[in-house]
C-alpha cells in the first residue's frame, strides 16, 4: 500500500511538465461542484422546512384545546351541533392541574377571538381578533413587527389597542398610531374606535389577510365573558417533533378525567401538525426534490470522475506496461489508479465543502438571494446546515465515488505491456 501510495503521489495527477492534466481538472471542478450543489439542496430545504415551521407553528398553537361539540342527526338526515354545548371553554382550576401535569407542556394559555370589521371613511376589511396570549405567539408577533410596538396588555391603558398585518395596512391605508372604528360581530353588533399599535408581516398571506390581535380582555368583554373562559386554550411543547405524542397523552388524560368527572366537558385536542396540515404536506413533498438533486449530481460526479480516470489511464499507457514489464500484480497497478482517483475525490469534496459553507454563511448571514414572498412566504432563501447532514453527505460521496472507481481502476490492470512498448 504504501508503494501504491508513493507512487500515486509521484504521478500527482500531472501530466508532462509537472502542470495538473486536464481530465483531473475537470474530475476535481465536477466533485466540487457536485458538493455544493448538493449541500446547498440540503441546506435550503432544511432551511425552508424550518422557516415555514416557525411561521405555522408561530401562528397556530403547537396545540390546541376547543370545546367539543357531540353532533346528533335530524330525521332528514342533517348533521347538527347539540343544543346543550356551546363553544366556550373554561381554564378551571382541575384543567390547569391535567396540564400542568401533562409531561411536554411548556406553556398554556386562554385564546378568545371574535369576527370584526376594521371601517375607515372609503374602505373597510374583515378579519379575526385574536388575543395576543401565550409567549410563543407573543414571541412570533414580535419577530415580525415592521411598524410600532407591543403593548402591554396588562394596562387598562392599552385595551383599545390591536395589531394589524401590513396587508391590512396597505388596504386601509393604515399606520402604527392611527385610530380605527372596529366593528364587532357576536350576539349583537358592537363598535369601538381601536388604536393601531403596531403592524407585523410574516408575509404568510393567508394568516395575514385573515388575522389581527388584541387584548384578551377586550375580546372577553365584547363577547360577554368571564376572566377565566375564552374559545380555545393554546398549548406549547418542549419540542415540537414529539407535538403529536403530547397531544395523544393529554386527550387521554382529558378523556379519562371525564369519565371520572373532574371536568365537565370533553376537548377537541388539536395539534399544529393537523392545523397546518396543508403546509406540512407541501414540505414533505421537497424531499423527493432533493432525492433527485442527490441522486443526479452523484451520477454526474460519478461519470466525470470515471471518464477523467479513464482518460488519465490513456495519457499514462506507456507508464502501465513498464509496470507489467518489470512484474507488478495487476491489483497493485489497480491500487495505483485508485488511489489517485481517491485523492482527485477529497481534493473535489474539500474544495467543494469549502465554497459551499461559504457560500452558505454569506446567505444566512445576508439574504443576498431573495424570494418571492407571494409564492414561497419567505422573502429570502433560508438555509441551515447540520453537523451530522454535513458529514454524511462527505462519507457518502467518497463512498458511492470509491466503489464506482473500481471499473476504471480495474481497465488499468489490463493493458498488454508487449504490444504498448513495440508501438513506442
Amino acid at each position: 500500500m504504501g508503494v501504491s501510495f508513493f507512487i500515486a503521489r509521484r504521478l500527482s495527477l500531472s501530466s508532462g511538465g509537472g502542470h495538473t492534466s486536464p481530465a483531473v481538472r475537470v474530475a476535481i471542478a465536477a466533485v466540487a461542484l457536485s458538493v455544493v450543489v448538493m449541500m446547498g439542496a440540503i441546506a435550503i430545504v432544511i432551511g425552508f422546512k424550518d422557516e415555514i415551521t416557525r411561521k405555522v407553528a408561530g401562528f397556530n398553537p403547537h396545540i390546541q384545546l376547543s370545546a367539543y361539540n357531540p353532533t346528533q342527526f335530524t330525521e332528514e338526515g342533517v348533521t347538527v351541533k347539540s343544543d346543550n354545548y356551546d363553544n366556550i371553554v373554561t381554564l378551571t382550576p382541575t384543567l390547569k392541574s391535567i396540564l400542568n401535569q401533562t409531561p411536554g407542556i411548556n406553556d398554556f394559555a386562554l385564546q378568545a377571538s371574535i369576527p370584526a370589521i376594521l371601517k375607515t371613511s372609503d374602505d373597510f376589511k374583515g378579519i379575526y381578533l385574536k388575543s395576543l396570549t401565550g409567549k410563543s405567539l407573543t414571541d412570533f408577533i414580535s419577530s415580525s413587527l415592521t411598524q410600532g410596538y407591543i403593548p402591554d396588555y396588562a394596562s387598562d391603558s392599552t385595551v383599545n389597542s390591536i395589531i394589524i398585518s401590513k396587508n391590512t395596512a396597505d388596504q386601509l391605508n393604515l399606520k402604527a398610531g392611527d385610530r380605527i372604528d372596529t366593528y364587532f360581530i357576536s350576539d349583537q353588533l358592537r363598535v369601538r374606535p381601536l388604536r393601531v399599535a403596531a403592524i407585523f408581516d410574516s408575509h404568510f398571506d393567508s394568516y395575514d389577510d385573515n388575522f389581527g390581535f388584541g387584548s384578551l380582555s377586550l375580546i372577553q368583554s365584547l363577547g360577554q365573558l368571564s376572566s377565566a373562559k375564552g374559545t380555545s386554550i393554546s398549548l406549547t411543547v418542549d419540542n415540537l417533533d414529539n407535538v403529536d405524542d403530547i397531544a395523544t397523552d393529554l386527550s387521554g388524560r382529558l378523556i379519562k378525567a371525564y369519565s371520572d368527572g373532574e371536568i365537565y366537558r370533553l376537548y377537541l385536542t388539536e395539534s399544529v401538525s393537523k392545523t397546518g396540515a396543508s403546509y406540512f404536506q407541501w414540505l414533505d413533498m421537497l424531499d423527493m426534490n432533493v432525492i433527485v438533486v442527490l441522486i443526479l449530481m452523484t451520477i454526474v460526479a460519478c461519470v466525470t470522475l470515471c471518464s477523467g480516470m479513464l482518460i488519465l489511464m490513456a495519457d499514462k499507457s506507456r507508464f502501465i506496461a513498464l509496470m507489467n514489464a518489470l512484474g507488478a500484480h495487476k491489483s497493485q497497478i489497480s491500487r495505483v489508479f485508485l488511489l489517485l482517483a481517491t485523492k482527485i475525490t477529497i481534493y473535489g469534496l474539500v474544495i467543494g465543502d469549502a465554497v459551499s459553507v461559504l457560500i452558505l454563511y454569506m446567505q444566512s448571514k445576508y439574504h443576498f438571494i431573495p424570494l418571492d414572498p407571494e409564492s414561497y412566504y419567505i422573502d429570502f432563501v433560508p438555509v441551515r446546515v447540520s453537523l451530522f447532514s454535513f458529514i454524511t453527505l462527505n462519507l457518502c460521496v467518497l463512498v458511492i465515488i470509491f466503489c464506482s472507481l473500481y471499473i476504471p481502476a480495474h481497465f488499468a490492470s489490463k493493458k498488454a505491456p508487449a504490444r504498448i512498448l513495440a508501438a513506442d
